[in-house]
């Protein structure tokens, strides 16, 4: 099963377009005892474990690199388990590398992504051109490989926003993306900036390829989420896309005080899979 598939069949398996990030903080992890890593595992098996308990899942998971490394070898080790653990559930896992850099060195962190962690798809950085890109979808075909293309921050504008040959540099690297296609490929659009979100998805509808977007921003960002699930309808198959939540789900325990963190984390993934699906229906 490629990439593809995958996500089309995580979303009509779990009635989810969500991507559930998977970002710890220490100092927001309610668990008193045991190590770094001890912490950190016992945290998302536990929202998973619920998850199975309660049958509400999400359509993939992306655990943000940077926050296991933080902690050094004690993170990595649990990132590596982690995403043992999701995938075991057949849900995609995406691991939120945005890597980007010369064809050698890209090769490395594609054999790390891929068969060291065995994420399902990463994400990646394109400033760099085709040759940061090539190693990852050329020595992994069948993985995912979603392309930053206008990104959810504030200041995505310093440079994704200028204008040359009169289009946006987001709307360049949107059209690169057509050009480079492979099964998998896609795009991060951050659901900060609907109208943004709307040139690029125009773009990807009109190429007739299937391209999955990866769109954070909802929740603590300010995204609409009607706004995007409006443009997303605009795609023959809504299922191969992915609306990212992470602290909102996490941490969900600070704003559900009568539930434990992960009892909270799933009611809180039940609401927004609520939410979305009713806006699709």
């Amino acid at each position: 099963m490629n990439y593809i598939e995958q996500l089309k069949t995580a979303s009509k398996k779990y009635k989810s377009i969500v991507c559930m990030g998977l970002d710890p903080l220490i100092d927001r992890i309610p668990v008193e005892k045991g190590s770094i890593k001890e912490k950190i595992v016992f945290f998302y098996e536990e929202i998973l474990n619920r998850v199975i308990q309660k049958g509400d899942y999400p359509g993939a998971v992306k655990p943000n690199y940077a926050y296991y490394a933080q902690y050094g070898f004690e993170g990595l080790e649990a990132l590596f388990k982690i995403i043992e653990l999701y995938k075991s559930q057949d849900i995609p896992v995406i691991l939120d590398a945005k890597r980007g850099d010369i064809s050698t060195t890209a090769a490395a962190y594609a054999r790390e992504c891929f068969d060291f962690f065995k994420a399902d798809a990463v994400t990646l950085a394109p400033y760099m051109g085709y040759d940061s890109i090539s190693p990852f979808v050329n020595n992994f075909p069948g993985k995912g490989y979603y392309i930053l293309c206008k990104t959810s921050n504030k200041t995505s504008a310093d440079f994704q926003d200028i204008l040359t040959d009169d289009k946006p540099v987001f709307i360049h690297a949107a059209k690169k993306i057509v050009e480079w296609h492979a099964s998998g490929m896609g795009a991060v659009a951050g659901a900060t900036f609907p109208e943004q979100l709307n040139e690029i998805s125009e773009v990807f509808i009109d190429s007739g390829k299937e391209i999955p977007l990866l769109l954070p921003g909802i929740g603590s960002q300010g995204g609409d989420l009607k706004e995007v699930i409006t443009i997303l309808k605009k795609y023959p198959d809504i299922n191969i896309h992915r609306i990212n939540s992470s602290s909102g789900i996490n941490y969900a325990y600070r704003e559900y005080t009568d539930m434990d963190f992960a009892d909270a984390a799933v009611e809180a993934l039940k609401k927004l899979n609520s939410e979305i699906n009713e806006i699709i229906n």
